[in-house]
């Protein structure tokens, strides 16, 4: 795992990327929402799709909805960059546009672009 700071509008963005799986259940997720926190002191995340667990972009296992909440609880915003274009579950595609329209947790197609979303939110968990 590598872990950078970059620094974007006045905000420190961990962007965490990693050839092997870092996310496979609540505890995974936990545990890198403290180590992200220990080593950077960042509150927004930039994470490869392949750092995560398959299972997670089946909605029916409910993975994604226990391990988004964690992040949400923990006041940490997440964005995902990877290619997501190749899932045809309508379900899925429904919670990463829901998602995106909101301020916590994004799915992009890059880390240009993540760092954009991520720098654009307020830090109000409201």
């Amino acid at each position: 795992m590598n872990i950078k700071k970059i620094q974007k509008s006045e905000k420190m963005i961990a962007v965490v990327d990693s050839d092997e799986i870092l996310i496979i259940d609540v505890p995974s997720a936990l545990d890198l929402i403290a180590t992200v926190r220990y080593e950077t002191d960042c509150d927004l995340i930039v994470l490869n799709k392949e750092a995560i667990i398959e299972d997670f972009f089946r909605l029916s296992t409910g993975l994604a909805g226990e391990i988004l909440q964690k992040f949400i609880n923990y006041y940490m915003k997440l964005a995902i960059v990877g290619d997501f274009s190749h899932y045809t579950s309508k379900p899925l595609k429904d919670f990463i546009y829901e998602s995106n329209q909101g301020n916590c947790i994004f799915f992009t197609s890059s880390e240009d672009e993540a760092v954009e979303k991520l720098t654009k939110q307020t830090l109000s968990y409201q």
